[in-house]
């Protein structure tokens, strides 16, 4: 049996796209503090609608298939009309769906998405995702180079026998972490774990919650996660670009400019994504070593690149780069890096 470049691990989820026009406003309890007004009680019409697939797993999984690369998916569906749909589409993409298997008691895992002016309001239910586990597998089909793991809502417990797993087979290992892995036992176990894994991507809000440090200090955030993470640590911050860490060297990274901004739903996993594509692409073997620093700036130009694809369309994959995209167009080729070396604190 052929072993792939990467598994994806994680979450699927049937997308349903409202383009709105409501009025906004002020909230302070939300994030951006501010909220759509929705008419309680009574219908109000949308400008469109819009279906696809999304979720973490099967947002990278199709990035990782677009880069040419030999990919599987391992999740958990719902034995329903929109579980059909999403194996349909990743059989399209090319995604080795063997893995996937169906609850034959909860729906698949569904997204309403109110999109307007580019941001966006989400309902999620988690559904089929929440009985998601290792048992029952066969290890022949798990057999990759890289995992990419990313676990919503209570499937979030999975993670110590997934990294365990891995680890007994010399797998190595991509976390972009769910909220639940942030607070109360999620995150203690999420601190056990960072050991175990060689890249590690957050936002700036999700690597203060991780460091119990503000991002205003980010020179001590990088220093801790850096004796904590022995691989690559990205730290993304939205529009401001991204800062990663390999344990010798600091990257700064702004982002590439956008044509138009459809809908930001699926950049993190665009950006996630690409960058471990980016290593693989390079195949570089940097557990036990450094990678070097050329790979690691490809790795930054192809996750920028896919993040900034993925937010001029709607939905988390429709904008996901293709290999050749990546390599022939000229917006692409050049994304300004400063690097400059690191030096975190000893173990």
């Amino acid at each position: 049996m052929i072993i792939k470049d990467v598994i994806s691990i994680g979450s699927t989820t049937r997308d349903a796209f409202f383009e709105v026009d409501l009025p906004i406003t002020k909230w302070p309890s939300a994030p951006l503090g501010k909220a759509l007004v929705i008419p309680f009680g009574e219908k109000f019409g949308v400008k469109g609608a819009y279906f696809t697939i999304g979720g973490n797993a099967a947002n990278a999984s199709v990035t990782f298939a677009r880069q040419g690369l030999r990919v599987g998916l391992f999740t958990k569906i719902g034995n329903d009309v929109a579980g059909q749909e999403v194996i349909k589409i990743l059989k399209r993409e090319r995604v080795d769906t063997r893995l996937v298997s169906k609850s034959k008691e909860l729906p698949t895992s569904y997204s309403v998405l109110l999109s307007q002016k580019g941001d966006r309001s989400i309902l999620t239910y988690h559904g089929a995702i929440g009985e998601f586990t290792l048992e029952k597998v066969n290890p022949k089909l798990l057999k990759s180079k890289w995992w990419y793991v990313s676990l919503p809502g209570d499937s979030h417990k999975a993670l110590s026998g997934i990294l365990k797993y891995a680890k007994k087979r010399k797998i190595k290992v991509a976390l972009n972490p769910s909220y639940k892995h942030l607070s109360g036992d999620g995150k203690s176990q999420l601190l056990t774990h960072l050991k175990d894994l060689s890249f590690l991507v957050v936002n700036e809000g999700e690597a203060a919650q991780i460091t119990g440090i503000p991002f205003s200090k980010e020179k001590e955030v990088f220093q801790k996660l850096d004796v904590l993470v022995p691989g690559i640590v990205a730290i993304t911050s939205g529009r401001g670009g991204v800062t990663v860490s390999d344990g010798k060297f600091l990257y700064k990274a702004g982002i590439f400019k956008e044509k138009r901004v459809v809908d930001r739903t699926g950049a993190g996993d665009a950006f996630g994504s690409g960058f471990v594509a980016g290593l693989i692409r390079k195949e570089e073997k940097f557990k036990g070593g450094r990678p070097k620093p050329e790979n690691v700036e490809y790795a930054i130009r192809l996750a920028s690149a896919n993040a900034t694809s993925v937010v001029e369309r709607m939905g988390a994959t429709e904008g996901v780069l293709r290999r050749r995209d990546f390599d022939s167009l000229p917006r692409f080729k050049k994304l300004k890096i400063e690097r400059r070396e690191f030096k975190p604190k000893k173990k």
